[in-house]
C-alpha cells in the first residue's frame, strides 16, 4: 500500500508512506498494499515500510520503493534470515537507481505504525531509512539507534518521521560536523553493537597439509564441502542475532538448543530457527564433532569485509566482545573473541580452535593493538591494491584481502 501523508498544522512534512504485505503471512507473495491486521498467518513477524519525500507537483508516487521492498521481501524469503530495529543493509548503489548519495539503509520501527496482534502472532512494521556510505559506516563502527537518532535530529536528512530525501546531496555529518563528535565519543565509549555480517571470507588451516582429511581447507576445496552442524548454525545465527543488545557480560550463546544465561530473544523465530537442528543436526550429529585446536590460520576476505576487520578489532574486541563473519559463498564462519567473552572453545592457552568448518580465533588486548597498527591501511582500502596479505609469524596468523572474484570461484 501507499499514501499520501503530510500535515502543516501537525508540523508532518508531505510524504509518500509505503507499506509492505506478505512478509507477515506464511505464504506471502511480497506484495504491497494495506495491512489490516487480519489477512493472513504472521510467518516472518513484521512487516517493512518507508516513507519517501514528496517531491512538488508530483502527484503520483513512484514505483521503485515497491521494488526495493520487493527485493528485501526475497532475500528474507530465500536466506529466511529476518530483520529487527537497528539493523543496516548496504546495498552499494542508490536506492532509486539515480545519482544519488542515498545508497544504504537503517531500519527501525515506524514512528505511526503500531505492532498489531493477529490471530497468528504479533506483527510489527519495521521502516526503511536511506542513509549515505559515511552514515552507514557509522551505524556500524557504532551502532545504528545512535545514527538514527541523529537522523532524527536533522529535519532535511529525516526529522522525527525518517522521511527519506533521495535529493538530499550532504550527510548530516556535513550538514552539522558536531554530529561527528557525538559519534566519535559514542564509539570511544560503547564501542560497536555490530556482532557480525555475511561476508565473503574464507579460512585455511596451515597446521596440516592439504591432502590431510582433516583439514580446515575440505570445507573450501572440493565438491563436497562439509557443513555446519545444525547446533553451530544456531549458535552463530544467535551471537548475530545479539548484537543489538549491550550485555554486562558478553556470552556467546550455548551450543545446547535449550535457551540458557536469560538469552532467549523476544523476536519470534523464522521458520529455518524451528526447523533447522532437526534436518541439520541428523546429517551431522553435533557430538561427533571434535574441537580442534589449531596452530596456525589464515584467513582470507574480501576487500568489503576485510574494512570491517579495524571495527572489529576496536569496536568489539577492545571493549571485550565478540565478532562473526558468516560466508556468504560456503557453509562456514570465523568468529573473533576477546578474553572476556564466556562459551567460547578458544582459549588463550589454544587461541586457534575450529568446530567443524567453524573458526573461532581468540586475541588478547595486546595483540589487536599490535594488528590496528599493521592493518591501519584497511581504513583507507582504495589506496592499496588486491592482493593485500599481512602476517604475524610470531603468532602464526596470516591474514589476506582478496578480489571478489576468488571467492566467487568454487576453489578458494
Amino acid at each position: 500500500m501507499y499514501r499520501n501523508v503530510g500535515s502543516p498544522s501537525a508540523n508532518i512534512p508531505e510524504h509518500w508512506h509505503y507499506i509492505s504485505f506478505g512478509l507477515s503471512d506464511l505464504y506471502g507473495d511480497n506484495r504491497v498494499h494495506e495491512f489490516t491486521g487480519t489477512d493472513g498467518p504472521s510467518g516472518f513477524g513484521f512487516e517493512l515500510t518507508f516513507r519517501l519525500k514528496r517531491e512538488t507537483g508530483e502527484s503520483a508516487p513512484p514505483t521503485w520503493p515497491a521494488e526495493l521492498m520487493q527485493g528485501l521481501a526475497r532475500y528474507v524469503f530465500q536466506s529466511e534470515n529476518t530483520f529487527c530495529s537497528g539493523d543496516h543493509v548496504s546495498w552499494h548503489s542508490p536506492l532509486d537507481n539515480s545519482e544519488s548519495r542515498i545508497q544504504h539503509m537503517l531500519l527501525t520501527e515506524d514512528p505511526q505504525m503500531q505492532p498489531v496482534q493477529t490471530p497468528f502472532g504479533v506483527v510489527t512494521f519495521l521502516q526503511i531509512v536511506g542513509v549515505c556510505t559515511e552514515e552507514l559506516h557509522s551505524a556500524q563502527q557504532w551502532n545504528g539507534q545512535g545514527i538514527l537518532e541523529l537522523l532524527r535530529t536533522v529535519p532535511v536528512a529525516g526529522g522525527p518521521w525518517l522521511i527519506t530525501d533521495m535529493r538530499r546531496g550532504e550527510t548530516i555529518f556535513e550538514i552539522d560536523p558536531h554530529l561527528q563528535e557525538r559519534v566519535d565519543k559514542g564509539i570511544e565509549t560503547d564501542g560497536s553493537n555490530l556482532s557480525g555480517v555475511s561476508a565473503k571470507c574464507a579460512w585455511d588451516d596451515l597446521s596440516r597439509p592439504p591432502e590431510d582429511d582433516e583439514d580446515s581447507r575440505s570445507i573450501c576445496i572440493g565438491t563436497q564441502p562439509r557443513r555446519l552442524s545444525g547446533k553451530d548454525t544456531e549458535q552463530i545465527r544467535e551471537t548475530l542475532r545479539r548484537g543489538l543488545e549491550i550485555n554486562s557480560k558478553p556470552v556467546l550463546p550455548p551450543i545446547n538448543p535449550q535457551r540458557q544465561n536469560g538469552l532467549a530473544h523476544d523476536r519470534a523465530p523464522s521458520r529455518k530457527d524451528s526447523l533447522e537442528s532437526d534436518s541439520s543436526t541428523a546429517i551431522i550429529p553435533h557430538e561427533l564433532i571434535r574441537t580442534r585446536q589449531l596452530e596456525s590460520v589464515h584467513l582470507k576476505f574480501n576487500q568489503e569485509s576485510g574494512a570491517l576487520i579495524p571495527l572489529c578489532l576496536r569496536g568489539r574486541l577492545l571493549h571485550g566482545r565478540h565478532f562473526t563473519y558468516k560466508s556468504i559463498t560456503g557453509d562456514m564462519a570465523i568468529t573473533f573473541v576477546s578474553t572476556g567473552v564466556e562459551g567460547a572453545f578458544a582459549t588463550e592457552e589454544h587461541p586457534y580452535a575450529a568446530h567443524g568448518p567453524w573458526l573461532q580465533i581468540l586475541l588478547t588486548e595486546e595483540f589487536v593493538e599490535k594488528m590496528l597498527e599493521d592493518l591501519e591501511d584497511l581504513t583507507s582500502p582504495e589506496e592499496f591494491k588486491l592482493p593485500k596479505e599481512y602476517s604475524w609469524p610470531e603468532k602464526k596468523l596470516k591474514v589476506s584481502i582478496l578480489p571478489d572474484m576468488v571467492f566467487d570461484s568454487p576453489l578458494h
